[in-house]
């Protein structure tokens, strides 16, 4: 009988899901998410709505490991006017106009001095950059290269108007318990605005795949952590350190809604579970993959693999951050994720997790030579045919390999099996009495 997860997966409607998963996308795109803020609030609110979301809030100024929470930053408006009086550059068009955490700012200067507080892409005219001043007091704005040449001498007035001051970070965390400790860790950062599919798309499959799970009984728990990028991991691994040693898999989910392949980045381990796990999960769904080596750069996986820690997370993306155009430009955005994408992503997340659900050790009762397996049902009747050798070879691979030792990943890695095919077995084994699980 088919796990739970596994029967997810198989009644999975890849189509309607999609499409949900983008309808949900397009939700929660106009929010000013940040790096604190009510936009982070308002899109964790939205997700509460679906998910048993815990909302936590740490104060501006507590010591989270070596970093300190900072000040809290809201923008109500933020614009520039030409020469003429008219609107050149307005954050209500586009929240990527400003550059995040910008101080507030009042004044009038001449078109030479705004250009030191102006960002573009010569290479890209036509797309507005997303840039952030977190850590250093400035401002700035963010507009199209076309646009930046089009402007005339004279004096431009700016305006930022916005507060930053003591107030918290925000993130949101889910947990669905499991039958023991041992957890799945699942994270996505909630910082960047309009970003479709640097931020939303993992957003959206966290979402759609914390409710599905929570449908469903498990194993394994699963902790879902909704974070601003690296000071949200930072401080939830500062303030959950007692807990760390039931993180026994994890993946930090981005950039899962572009039409581009998979791609695994291992975990820092290089051969924890979840680094064989996905490879076999998606060669089972006939979906190719790209495995690449853990570097400490990216996202959030270099937090939880930080060697004080030095947790199993790898990160599953389709195209990874950086080697699309579009990445951190207005271009990415709802056109650029696909429903079907979403869909697939969320089918080989899914696929995963069942792996990692029915992954057991088992101990052969009857290890030495083959037991008798035609007298308990598990062997054809008829010898030299062929049909049902697939079974019957998967079923010798089992024994062979459950020495309490060999999981049942490594004896479908070794066999060059579906894990599918070496878990049915094993509990058809289970059930003849010839398997023994090994806790």
């Amino acid at each position: 009988m088919p796990s739970p997860l596994a029967e997810l997966l198989r009644d999975l409607d890849l189509p309607a899901s999609g499409a949900a998963m983008h309808a949900f996308a397009a939700e929660l795109q106009p929010l000013p998410r940040s790096l604190t803020g009510d936009g982070v609030r308002a899109t964790l609110a939205r997700i509460g709505e679906r998910l048993p979301l815990q909302v936590h809030e740490v104060p501006s100024g507590t010591p989270v490991l070596d970093w300190t929470i900072p000040r809290e930053w809201n923008l109500r408006t933020a614009w520039i006017k030409g020469p003429d009086g008219a609107l050149v550059v307005d954050a209500a068009r586009s929240l990527l106009h400003v550059v995040g955490y910008s101080v507030p700012v009042r004044q009038r200067l001449p078109l030479a001095e705004l250009q030191a507080h102006l960002h573009s892409l010569p290479e890209h005219p036509d797309w507005v950059p997303y840039r952030t001043s977190y850590w250093r007091e400035s401002w700035g704005f963010c507009l199209a290269h076309r646009d930046r040449q089009r402007l005339a001498a004279g004096e431009y007035e700016v305006s930022v108007d916005a507060t930053l001051e003591p107030g918290a970070l925000t993130y949101g965390e889910c947990f669905l318990p499991g039958e023991g400790e041992a957890e799945v860790l699942l994270s996505c950062h909630v910082c960047h605005p309009a970003l479709a599919n640097d931020n939303l798309s993992g957003i959206a499959l966290a979402t759609f795949l914390g409710e599905r799970l929570a449908a469903a009984p498990r194993r394994l728990g699963v902790r879902l952590l909704f974070v601003p990028g690296t000071i949200g991991a930072i401080a939830w691994l500062a303030r959950n350190e007692e807990r760390l040693g039931r993180i026994a898999h994890g993946l930090v989910i981005a950039n899962v809604g572009d039409p581009g392949g998979f791609h695994y980045k291992r975990s820092r381990r290089g051969d924890a579970i979840i680094d064989r796990a996905v490879p076999r999960a998606l060669a089972d769904l006939g979906e190719p993959l790209a495995v690449e080596p853990f570097v400490p750069f990216g996202y959030d996986e270099r937090q939880y693999c930080s060697p004080g820690f030095d947790l199993p997370v790898g990160s599953l993306t389709r195209t990874p951050w950086g080697r699309y155009p579009q990445y951190h430009t207005s271009a990415d955005d709802l056109t650029l994720v696909r429903p079907e994408a979403l869909a697939g992503s969320l089918r080989a997340y899914l696929a995963v997790l069942a792996l990692l659900e029915g992954n057991r050790r088992y101990r052969n009762l009857a290890p030495k030579g083959e037991p008798q397996l035609g007298r308990r049902g598990l062997y054809g009747s008829l010898g030299g045919a062929t049909a049902g050798r697939e079974r019957e070879l998967a079923l010798l691979w089992v024994l062979n390999q459950s020495d309490g030792d060999h999981d049942l990943l490594a004896i479908a890695e070794r066999a060059g099996m579906p894990f599918a095919a070496i878990a049915e077995v094993a509990e058809a084994l289970v059930g003849a009495g010839l398997l023994a699980a090994v806790d």
